[in-house]
């Protein structure tokens, strides 16, 4: 069984996807909530889209 490949995107696309705040998902970073990507060309935090919003819909059941 193959994993679905990460959707990378920074924390401000992020936002716009899912409402929650780039620093409410740094803190899920550094609690290790949330896996590090590494970052974009501009220097971006990464982080893989799919994961958050299983994070986010484990939350909410």
């Amino acid at each position: 069984m193959h994993s679905a490949p990460p959707r990378l995107v920074d924390l401000y696309a992020a936002q716009v996807a899912t409402g929650i705040r780039p620093g409410t998902l740094r803190v899920w970073l550094h609690r290790g909530k949330l896996t590090h990507h590494g970052h974009d060309r501009a220097g971006r935090t990464l982080i893989d889209l799919s994961e958050l919003e299983a994070l986010t819909a484990s939350k909410a059941a």
